[in-house]
């Protein structure tokens, strides 16, 4: 099942490189994707789409592919072109972490370092975190920190890894450290963001920005800290980021439908034509075979995993995925961006799509991606 999946991914990736080439896909409300530039902070899942495909088959258009645009992501960072955020991560571990990785260029190996260098200067001692969006000082976001942030951590770690430099390793551990202590909440579930006093660093209040209302449990967001979580624990051997990684999975699985696949928020009440968010369940999904690599093998809880893995793949294959759309231009349809702000609310998204193939090629070949 999963190699028909990966093999059905495999054809759309290579048209969408032969139909625009040296483009990367953007958001839209039409069922297609709108091509364009490298400004946004997606167009990393698009290289990071090639990248799988290549180690999975062994194709050199997809190597090649890639490859064509590491001077595109080195133009973004010298000009720092759309990079006042903490998505550097997102963009760079997926290009040109995933090509050193891969093919050992060094060139590579000296742009992600110098994107971990961006992403460092984005931490606020204040308040011991890496600021979500904006310059220092941002009256409204100067103080904020994010969930999703947690899977951009990952270019620090492989960073301190590289450089032995112990900065970009505490400032990651900063960083979880804050995100478990302010995000998760006692049930398990989480906020998407919280706000701290800039100048003192008192925690302020938590928020959302793209969930059903601030004290909401935003799918896509609860992702995020099962998968992030978990790929802290990869790095530090930190026992709280497995249980924190834990404890967020098991409250996303007892709240899925019956269909196990995500609608958008936790807490909106659902009626006919709520959105989903199958990026959400591809992320989580992700997040699950983190965990079970490192859970005891006698772990009670392996049971629950695998088998909620198994059922949200089997769904997003089943009733989500585009193998039977010859035309499409997405991998899996029905995710959601923006719900409340009407942005994207029901199409493909490209970082679903990187998602649902990481987990394919993981389950199926053990390519673990690129974090």
């Amino acid at each position: 099942m999963w190699q028909t999946a990966i093999e059905a991914a495999m054809k759309t990736i290579r048209q969408n490189i032969e139909q625009h080439p040296g483009l990367f896909p953007h958001i839209t409300e039409n069922q297609r994707y709108d091509w364009g530039g490298n400004g946004d902070w997606i167009e990393g899942f698009y290289t990071g789409l090639m990248w799988l495909a290549y180690e999975y088959s062994g194709d050199a258009v997809f190597k090649k592919s890639a490859s064509d645009l590491l001077s595109n992501f080195e133009d973004r960072l010298v000009r720092h072109h759309g990079l006042d955020h903490h998505d550097i991560g997102f963009l760079y571990s997926l290009s040109a972490v995933a090509e050193w990785q891969i093919t050992g260029n060094p060139q590579a190996k000296e742009l992600a370092l110098q994107a971990a260098d961006k992403l460092l200067a984005r931490y606020r001692p204040n308040f011991g975190a890496i600021q979500a969006w904006g310059l220092e000082g941002d009256p409204e976001n100067g103080g904020r920190i994010i969930i999703d942030c947690l899977l951009n951590l990952p270019l620090l770690y492989w960073a301190y890894e590289q450089t032995e430099d112990r900065r970009y390793y505490e400032i990651a551990v900063k960083h979880a450290n804050k995100s478990l202590r302010f995000l998760v909440r006692g049930d398990g579930s989480s906020y998407h963001t919280f706000y701290f006093d800039q100048e003192n660093g008192n925690a302020l209040r938590g928020g959302t920005h793209q969930g059903y209302q601030d004290g909401s449990t935003w799918t896509r967001g609860q992702s995020w800290g099962v998968y992030g979580f978990a790929l802290s624990y990869r790095y530090t051997k930190d026992p709280v980021y497995l249980d924190a990684s834990k404890r967020l999975a098991k409250y996303f699985i007892a709240h899925l439908p019956e269909d196990h696949v995500a609608y958008w928020d936790f807490d909106v009440q659902v009626e006919a034509g709520t959105p989903r968010d199958s990026s959400a369940s591809s992320i989580t999904a992700c997040g699950i075979l983190e965990l079970l690599e490192w859970m005891e093998p006698n772990d009670p809880d392996r049971e629950l995993f695998q088998t909620a893995l198994d059922n949200m793949m089997r769904s997003l294959v089943a009733n989500y995925s585009t193998k039977d759309l010859p035309e499409a231009e997405g991998l899996i349809q029905h995710g959601s961006y923006h719900v409340r702000g009407n942005r994207g609310p029901d199409d493909y998204m490209i970082w679903g799509d990187y998602y649902y193939l990481e987990a394919l090629v993981r389950m199926e070949k053990g390519i673990k991606g690129y974090w």
